[in-house]
């Protein structure tokens, strides 16, 4: 059987990750747990709690290629009816591994002046949230400033330091691993430490 079980308790624990990372994105770099839960194929528990509490038959979801199985797949359509495209201009989630690259990064939607809010939330899948370069994260929901030091991919890190796209335009990302979440939305200036 390729399905795999969904929140313990659906009810409860949707509400419990909603609010989970609404606290991430609203005090970007702050580390949350979200229910443990098993992951689907390649994916871990907090990305499938992501995957689960955001996703829907209306938010067109782009995968990266090495989490793209038949059992992430499977799994998504049954619990959340979720549409999956390889075209990652057309999405508002997309899931990426460690090997998301430059040209993929700026192929996904950033929204535009009348509709900032049609830009993609960008779910990294991390080896960890420690132990990469430091950056500081400054701006809303944060005192004065904010290190974090995930593992992130190169094309990230650049996109996040260079920000090509003009405010309110760009992408929201969370980054994963094992059960936390880390989120830095696009109203979050980050630079090196």
């Amino acid at each position: 059987m390729s399905l795999v079980a969904s929140f313990q308790n659906p009810v409860a624990d949707a509400q419990y990750s909603f609010r989970r990372i609404l606290k991430a994105l609203s005090e970007p770099g702050v580390s949350v747990q979200l229910p443990a839960m098993p992951g689907f194929g390649a994916l871990g528990s907090a990305s499938a709690c992501v995957l689960l509490t955001l996703i829907d038959q209306d938010t067109p979801l782009w995968l990266s290629a090495s989490l793209n199985d038949e059992i992430l797949r499977k799994n998504l359509r049954f619990h959340t009816g979720a549409v999956l495209t390889d075209s990652p201009s057309a999405v508002s989630f997309a899931l990426a591994d460690p090997a998301l690259d430059s040209a993929t990064l700026l192929a996904f939607p950033c929204g535009d002046e009348m509709s900032p809010e049609l830009a993609t939330s960008v779910i990294v899948q991390l080896g960890a949230l420690t132990g990469g370069t430091p950056l500081r994260l400054r701006g809303p929901g944060i005192e004065s400033s904010r290190t974090i030091s995930p593992l992130l991919p190169d094309a990230v890190r650049d996109y996040l330091l260079n920000r090509p796209h003009r405010f309110p335009l760009g992408l929201d990302f969370m980054f994963t691993c094992g059960e936390e979440l880390i989120a830095v939305p696009r109203t979050t200036r980050v630079e090196v430490c």
